[in-house]
């Protein structure tokens, strides 16, 4: 009979790197692709393509800041065996 494979885990590496890459390492990439469209001087089709970059680092960072977030919920119940708010309880809370 195979291992039982934990989603948690493979998340958790997802979470640490996408395509290799630490999300330290694409927060870094990101500064400094800001400070240098901050500089200016740079030609508008290159000044095009670094702020692409930006967004997908950016994109990319946000989704695995997510995912961690939600194993941070997950692990918090498990621990303490509270119930967490989910995003609809959270919304339908906002709205009232």
């Amino acid at each position: 009979m195979p291992p039982k494979k934990h989603p948690e885990k493979s998340e958790a590496k997802s979470t640490e790197k996408s395509n290799g890459v630490s999300i330290e390492r694409s927060l870094k990439r990101l500064e400094e692709i800001v400070g240098e469209l901050e500089e200016g001087g740079i030609p508008l089709e290159r000044a095009l393509e670094m702020y692409e970059e930006g967004v997908g680092i950016s994109k990319d960072c946000l989704d695995r800041l997510q995912k961690a977030e939600l194993r941070l919920k997950v692990l918090m119940k498990d621990a303490e065996g509270n119930i967490e708010l989910t995003d609809e309880d959270e919304q339908e809370k906002d709205d009232e």
